[in-house]
């Protein structure tokens, strides 16, 4: 009987082992997870909730080339405005939101982790965001530099690139936007100048 229970112990201790080798190490709790990204890019305080961008875009086969250019102000994630006009129903509003980082600082977000995807042979670290966006906004993150490599949402895949820092905060300079179901990609946007503003520039309206 003794040799049964040291055998049944022994063989829970060896499954307890494997399971844990082969699920890795215990994933960020999201709560740390949010602090160390919003860390490593300045800080909360630093994070761009106003702001003029000039920018590159193009889609379809043309994503490749040279694209067109405009200038936006952007208050997200209600506000995005392209000369004096308002863009109204706009996902480019939430999807601002997210590589800005306000929506992990939004009292109203609900997060949680989620399983890491692989982008470039690397594991990336993930949060689920519900509670301020319909539907849930999944967020990816470089486990060592903390920075945010893609979002899913929606029917797209973000990929962001090209970190660049501005008045104390860094952010992602360019990012391509693939279809979730045939990971072709379909548009190109590049940040080619930001600045933070203090106030809403005249003549618009929130």
């Amino acid at each position: 009987m003794r040799k049964l229970l040291a055998l049944l112990l022994w063989m829970s201790f060896i499954t307890e082992v494997v399971v844990k080798t082969s699920a890795g190490a215990e994933p960020t709790p999201p709560l740390e997870l949010v602090q160390k990204v919003v860390t490593a890019a300045g800080g909360e305080a630093k994070l761009l909730k106003l702001f003029r961008m000039k920018e590159e875009y193009n889609a379809g086969a043309a994503i490749k080339s040279p694209g067109s250019k405009r200038e936006s102000v952007v208050e997200p994630p209600k506000s995005w405005w392209i000369g004096a006009k308002e863009r109204g129903a706009e996902p480019g509003k939430i999807a601002a939101w997210a590589w800005t980082l306000g929506v992990l600082t939004d009292p109203a977000s609900k997060i949680e982790s989620i399983p890491d995807v692989t982008e470039n042979d690397q594991a990336l670290a993930g949060l689920r965001i519900t509670g301020s966006v319909e539907p849930p906004l999944d967020m990816y993150f470089d486990p060592t530099s903390h920075q945010l490599i893609r979002v899913d949402w929606r029917n797209d895949i973000y990929r962001f690139s090209e970190w660049k820092e501005h008045d104390g905060t860094k952010f992602p300079a360019k990012c391509v936007m693939h279809r979730r179901k045939s990971g072709e990609p379909w548009f190109f946007h590049q940040i080619l100048e930001l600045e933070r503003l203090p106030e809403l520039p005249a003549g618009l309206q929130r």
